[in-house]
């Protein structure tokens, strides 16, 4: 995997799920299930000394990005960051 931090467009469905993805100026069109990462809820950051494990929430997506110019596939990872609404990749495979 290449970790990377950079901010993106993507579109997703009604259901919230990723469809399409612009990143480096590359339009990709999500070509398989996303599968939602998952953390813990922000709420219970606070409480996470405790030992008790918190509530999850999803955190952003996995998934395969296929080129509208033919160029070729990678599976990303994207995050939504929820106080600016934008959305970054953060990991990509070949």
């Amino acid at each position: 995997m290449r970790t990377i931090d950079e901010e993106t467009v993507v579109s997703t469905g009604d259901d919230g799920e990723p469809r399409r993805l612009v990143w480096r100026q590359v339009r990709y069109r999500v070509s398989d299930r996303p599968t939602a990462l998952v953390g813990t809820c922000p709420w219970w950051r606070p409480l996470a000394d405790t030992g008790v494990r918190g509530p999850l929430d999803v955190t952003g997506w996995r998934f395969q990005g296929t080129a509208d110019d033919g160029s070729g596939s990678l599976v990303f990872d994207v995050v939504l960051d929820p106080a600016t609404l934008r959305w970054s990749v953060v990991g990509t495979y070949d």
